[in-house]
């Protein structure tokens, strides 16, 4: 069914509203992938903050030149039936989740990426950019690491604690 001027419109700002607001904008093909699997590919991509979205190439390059920032991507790249997936948080998300899906999927293929800077990443980056760790992993290896030494403090001085005790008990006997 074809959509309207005014359904078309519609949707031009609904993508440009996604692109200002994301950090990353990861672009793959989808192509043979079924209506089932896009469907748990939105699912699983959700928890993560991140949206996608099946737009005519068209209507994204216009949502492009709709936003400043923007003007100096070259859109040749965006051609076949594409998916976009959209995260106002994380950089690494979006390719993250697109990754994770294809490994089930094999058919799933980066195409590149838009940063909320207006950079084109070409899918080698983005491949580079999906084996980073997510932002709370790094969170939480800092904060692992910062606790690191009060631990082992602790073990040390519960260490030596038990060593003494069991050296007075070891005299008692």
């Amino acid at each position: 069914m074809a959509l309207t001027k005014d359904k078309k419109a519609e949707v031009v700002s609904e993508v440009a509203e996604l692109l200002k607001d994301s950090k990353m904008t990861v672009m793959a093909k989808y192509q043979g992938t079924s209506v089932k699997s896009m469907q748990q590919l939105r699912r699983d991509a959700r928890d993560n903050g991140t949206k996608i979205l099946v737009v005519k190439n068209r209507l994204l390059k216009k949502a492009i030149e709709a936003d400043e920032r923007f003007k100096n991507i070259d859109t040749s790249s965006i051609t076949g039936q594409l998916m976009y997936a959209f995260n106002p948080s994380d950089e690494v998300a979006p390719a993250q989740a697109l990754a994770n899906f294809a490994k089930t999927e094999p058919q799933i293929e980066f195409v590149g990426a838009i940063s909320a800077e207006g950079r084109l990443l070409d899918a080698s980056e983005v491949k580079t950019l999906a084996s980073l760790p997510s932002k709370d992993q790094l969170i939480a290896e800092t904060v692992a690491m910062l606790l690191s030494p009060v631990g082992d403090v602790v073990g040390g001085l519960s260490g030596d604690l038990h060593g003494l005790l069991d050296g007075i008990a070891a005299k008692a006997s």
